[in-house]
């Protein structure tokens, strides 16, 4: 197993890793600890003795023997986050929170800054790289899985989103006329009313027109609704199985919705498409139908439309429009389409000719300012929009 240590400095994040044992008093009796000096309550030696590595292991293993309800309260007590997908990955923030100069910058897991847009691969998994598979069978636990970029956590009002045009496309606090935008709250619901965020690698093209809906792209990553229990980070990477899809018409634009759920989520296993959200998680779809209708009448925008009529399409017609996505940001990093302001540099798309060294990443994070102190939140969060339906 893999060492973790948790750290968090001058508005830097890393993921869990495990640099010290934990307490006697976390493990089964006979578990092995990590350094010596730590089960008999002392701080230990101040050099590393030989069998520390080997103690941190087998104490990361003790947890893992545990029943699952018993190791997640060992790793909460201990400062473990979560393992997977984030454990590859870890922000930067720099700028000032609430602020137009806020950014939220990428690093995988060997420190490199990168493109959460670009280098995050679409696919979790060893496979990450292959094809979609049409259909995988849902008693098999094979399920394809994909990677979700969170941008605005369930219950928040802050439209924070991929830069698409800045280089190295950090997480931003959207604007418009200079003015930091929030999305209102649409009675009963309270800002976002899922993890909202993007698939890497994809990208619904502005100059191509969608024969299903007969409008072009919104020159975004497509979106994600993820439905699951626990509220998540923005900038937080959250390992998603694909249920199905929306159809929005965004002021003349496609802008597909899909709907998915975190894969380590209590319910995953029994939501596999879109008629189990309706059965395990009724009103949610209709919520969603909702919500995407009237959240921009606040602004003195029209009604936003469907596609279908409104109708959910499922997770089949939700991987075909993932795999169309994906193929146009391709032919996007390979410069064979015209990408306008898009911004394509990153450093890991093999043969893309916006490959740029680390040296270059790390100049465009160093060139953004300092991070600082967040400023005060906007009072509109607090405010409250009525609609009859």
């Amino acid at each position: 197993m893999e060492d973790f240590e948790h750290r968090k400095v001058a508005g830097t994040y890393t993921l869990p890793v495990c640099n010290s044992a934990a307490p006697a008093s976390l493990f089964p009796r006979g578990a092995a600890l990590g350094p010596a000096g730590a089960a008999a309550g002392g701080a230990g030696p101040a050099r590393r003795r030989p069998q520390e590595g080997e103690g941190r292991r087998r104490a990361a293993a003790a947890i893992m023997r545990a029943p699952p309800g018993l190791w997640r309260l060992l790793l909460a007590a201990r400062g473990w986050g979560r393992l997977g997908a984030m454990s590859r990955y870890s922000t930067e923030q720099r700028g000032r929170p609430n602020s137009p100069d806020y950014r939220l910058y990428f690093k995988n897991a060997d420190g490199k800054y990168i493109s959460p847009f670009h280098d995050i691969p679409l696919f979790a998994g060893p496979k990450e790289d292959k094809e979609i598979p049409a259909k995988r069978s849902k008693t098999t636990g094979s399920e394809v899985l994909f990677n979700m970029v969170v941008e605005m956590p369930r219950w928040t009002n802050a439209k924070m989103e991929i830069a698409t045009e800045e280089p190295l496309n950090p997480i931003k606090h959207d604007t418009k006329k200079g003015k930091l935008r929030y999305v209102a709250n649409i009675f009963p619901h309270k800002g976002y009313i899922w993890n909202y965020g993007a698939l890497p690698q994809t990208w619904e093209d502005p100059n191509h027109t969608d024969n299903l809906t007969g409008s072009c792209g919104d020159n975004d990553p497509i979106d994600v609704c993820e439905i699951g229990s626990k509220v998540r980070s923005s900038g937080e990477i959250v390992q998603v199985k694909v249920l199905g899809v929306l159809g929005l018409i965004d002021e003349g634009e496609t802008d597909w919705k899909i709907i998915a759920i975190s894969a380590d989520d209590p319910e995953a296993q029994k939501i596999h498409d879109i008629d189990d959200v309706k059965k395990h998680k009724p009103g949610y779809l209709e919520a969603t139908i909702d919500w995407f209708q009237f959240y921009k009448v606040p602004d003195g925008k029209p009604e936003n439309h469907f596609a279908f009529n409104g109708e959910f399409k499922n997770k089949d017609f939700a991987v075909e429009i993932i795999k169309s996505t994906h193929e146009h940001w391709k032919a996007l990093l390979h410069k064979k389409v015209d990408g306008g302001a898009i911004k394509c540099t990153n450093i890991l798309v093999s043969g893309s000719p916006f490959c740029c060294s680390e040296e270059d990443a790390r100049s465009i994070v160093q060139s953004a300012p300092a991070f600082m102190n967040g400023g005060p939140v906007s009072p509109e969060v607090d405010s409250w929009y009525f609609f009859p339906k």
